[in-house]
């Protein structure tokens, strides 16, 4: 029938725009952003204050030597690298002419002694000679007159007595004298550590340096045994920092190792390097120094721990946005925005105090202009 045909014809028509619909819809459909996404879970929350530039390992004690007096070195039996004990003799100038007045001074003691002892024998014989004249002139036996001589005698040999007791005490002061000219020839550590270099060489002269003249120090000693991190923190840092913190230690030289260390000084003053860049030096000691071979120099920073807490509530820093707002996935997996209120943060974990349960997904990443209220999402497969 005519009419049967036009409504068949009408369906078919019907159905193909239906159909050509749908597969319109179905290709130009917007499809859901493929994002990271992180869990919220509990742990540990620090907060820390990381140095502004990088620090440095340095040794509690180091000394640039030098000797007292200029001349020519005639002994060095140390090298480079070599370690030393407290009072060893690093080097020696010539001294030959103050080692020859030091043993002429000890002669003067010798014949200044032999003198005193000389000069004090007969004092006492004096002595001794006037009371028993003084004796004979009570029995009537002698003069007063041999007894007045008797006592001027006994008088004069203890004066040269004291006399040479005096040059014996000259002499020796000559001889403190000449050690410690002799003493200035020679450069002697100070305490025990390791050479960390050497300026000259045997034959060679040093002088030691004018005031205001800054000169290169002939021996260079680092005390490797006792070592620590000064580092530069921001002057706005500072105030939060307390001697005694626990702090993590970092070298570029060893990567991945931590270091486990505490405050041990923070300078009392600022330093103001650049314009409106005003740090504070702090320094922080090795709980464990043995844990690697450490050298004075490598470059270090400190993470001082401020505060800490655990088992809290918290998320990846970097999820927080501006004003602390986060994107939270829902049921339907699309993305709404939150406020929420933090605790303590670093820059790895904050802790989140309100408006987040654990086991809640917020976005980690993927906010590239394209996230909006209601953008549904699917997480990204993870990387083989």
């Amino acid at each position: 029938m005519p009419g049967t045909r036009l409504l068949l014809r009408i369906a078919g028509i019907a159905l193909l725009i239906t159909a050509a619909g749908y597969i319109t819809w179905h290709l130009t459909r917007s499809q859901p952003l493929e994002v990271e996404l992180a869990t919220v879970s509990r742990g540990a929350v620090e907060a820390t204050v990381v140095n502004t530039r990088a620090g440095t390992i340095k040794a509690c004690r180091r000394a640039k030597l030098s000797p007292q007096a200029g001349g020519q070195v005639i002994r060095m039996e140390i090298r480079e690298g070599d370690r030393v004990k407290e009072g060893q003799v690093l080097l020696e100038l010539w001294n030959t002419d103050l080692q020859a007045q030091h043993d002429l001074a000890k002669q003067q003691l010798a014949t200044a002694e032999s003198r005193r002892q000389e000069s004090c024998i007969l004092a006492d014989n004096a002595q001794r000679e006037y009371i028993r004249t003084q004796q004979l002139v009570g029995k009537g036996f002698v003069s007063v007159q041999r007894a007045d001589d008797a006592s001027a005698t006994a008088k004069a040999n203890r004066a040269a007595c004291a006399a040479t007791s005096a040059e014996v005490r000259r002499a020796r002061a000559q001889i403190a004298v000449s050690q410690a000219n002799l003493d200035r020839t020679q450069l002697i550590a100070p305490f025990a550590g390791v050479i960390a270099q050497i300026t000259g060489e045997l034959g060679e002269y040093v002088t030691p340096s004018p005031p205001g003249i800054p000169t290169p120090p002939a021996v260079d000693l680092i005390d490797d045994s006792c070592l620590y991190v000064s580092a530069p923190m921001d002057e706005v840092d500072a105030p939060k920092i307390r001697v005694g913190q626990v702090a993590r230690i970092t070298l570029d030289a060893l990567p991945g190792q931590i270091f486990v260390g505490k405050v041990r000084r923070i300078a009392p003053y600022v330093t103001e390097v650049e314009k409106q860049a005003r740090t504070v030096d702090v320094e922080a000691e090795f709980t464990n120094p043995d844990q690697a071979v450490l050298l004075v120099g490598y470059s270090a920073d400190i993470e001082t721990i401020i505060d800490h807490r655990k088992n809290v509530l918290r998320v990846p820093t970097q999820v927080i946005r501006q004003d602390n707002k986060v994107w939270v996935l829902d049921q339907d997996s699309r993305l709404k925005e939150q406020i929420l209120k933090t605790g303590l943060a670093n820059w790895a974990y904050t802790e989140v105090l309100e408006r987040l349960s654990e086991g809640d997904q917020v976005l980690l990443s993927g906010d590239n202009g394209e996230i909006k209220t209601g953008t549904q999402v699917t997480p990204k497969s993870p990387q083989p």
